[in-house]
C-alpha cells in the first residue's frame, strides 16, 4: 500500500514538472503581437505569431505589442517667440516597426516616447508666436511629427500622426484678442458702408446724365414717386412742380418789372 502511494507522489510530481516545463516551452503568440527571444542573454531574434517552443531555463521572452498606441502628452507651460505664455497639450499616435530594437534599444520605449514628445512640443512651439500656433496648426503638427518620429527612429517606433489639442490662454490674452476681433470687424463694416456710398454716388452720376439728356425721364420719375406715396395710405399729397415752370413765371414776373424800372429811370 505504501510502495502505492509512493508511486502515486512520484507521478504526480513529475507530472507537475513536466506541466511547469511545459509551460515554459511552449508559448501562443498572438497576431497583433511578436516574441523577443533572448538565449542565456543573447538577441536571438522575433517570433510570431502563432505558437513555437523554447528551451526551458534556457530562452526567455519578451512580448511586443504592435498596434498602434494612442498617448496623451501632458499640458505644457510654453513662451511663444512674442512672449506670451500658453498652456498647450497634444496627442501622439505610434506604434512598434521593429520589435528587437523597442527591447534592446531602450529600457521603456512608451515612456521615453512621451518625454521626448514633451520636450519636442516645447521646443517647437517656444520658437513660434501666438498667431502661427492659432492659425497654422497643420504645419506645427507636421513639423513635430518629424522631429518626435527621427528621435524615436533608432527605437523601433513610428510616430505616424502628433496633433495639438488644446491651447489654453491667459484671460487678459482673451479679452485683448476680442477687442482686436471687434475693432476689425468694425473697420470692415466701414470700409463696406464707404464702398457702397461711393458705388450708390457712380450710379447717381450715371443716371443725372440720362436725366440730362432726355428731360422726359424726369417727369416719368415724378410720376413714379406720385404712385409710391399714393400706394402708402398716406393723407398728405404731394404734387411736384418742374422747375422749369417755375423759372418760366419767374421770367416773366422779371419782364415786367423791367418797363416800370426803365419808366422811372426815364423820369
Amino acid at each position: 500500500m505504501e510502495e502505492t502511494l509512493n508511486t502515486l507522489i512520484t507521478v504526480g510530481v513529475v507530472l507537475v514538472i513536466l506541466l511547469l516545463i511545459l509551460s515554459m516551452a511552449v508559448k501562443v503568440v498572438a497576431e497583433y503581437e511578436r516574441g523577443v527571444i533572448f538565449r542565456l542573454g543573447r538577441l536571438i531574434g522575433g517570433k510570431g505569431p502563432g505558437l513555437f517552443f523554447l528551451i526551458p531555463f534556457v530562452d526567455r521572452m519578451v512580448k511586443v505589442d504592435l498596434r498602434v498606441v494612442t498617448m496623451d502628452v501632458p499640458g505644457q507651460e510654453v513662451i511663444t517667440r512674442d512672449n506670451v505664455t500658453v498652456r498647450v497639450n497634444a496627442v501622439v499616435y505610434f506604434r512598434v516597426v521593429d520589435p528587437e530594437a523597442s527591447v534592446v534599444k531602450v529600457v521603456d520605449h512608451y515612456r521615453a516616447t512621451s518625454q521626448i514628445s514633451q520636450t519636442t512640443l516645447r521646443n517647437v512651439l517656444g520658437q513660434s508666436e501666438l498667431d502661427e500656433l492659432l492659425s497654422q496648426r497643420e504645419k506645427l503638427n507636421q513639423i513635430l511629427q518629424q522631429i518626435i518620429d527621427e528621435a524615436t527612429a533608432p527605437w523601433g517606433v513610428k510616430v505616424s500622426i502628433v496633433e495639438i489639442k488644446e491651447v489654453e490662454l491667459p484671460e487678459a490674452m482673451k479679452r485683448s484678442m476680442a477687442a482686436q476681433a471687434e475693432a476689425e470687424r468694425v473697420r470692415r463694416a466701414k470700409i463696406i458702408h464707404a464702398e457702397g456710398e461711393m458705388q450708390a454716388s457712380q450710379k447717381l452720376a450715371q443716371a443725372g446724365k440720362v436725366i440730362a439728356k432726355e428731360p422726359v425721364s424726369l417727369q416719368l420719375r415724378y410720376l413714379q414717386t406720385m404712385t409710391e406715396i399714393a400706394s402708402e395710405h398716406s393723407n398728405t399729397i404731394i404734387f411736384p412742380v418742374p422747375v422749369d415752370l417755375i423759372s418760366m413765371f419767374m421770367d416773366k414776373g422779371k419782364g415786367m418789372m423791367n418797363p416800370k424800372i426803365e419808366k422811372d429811370t426815364k423820369e
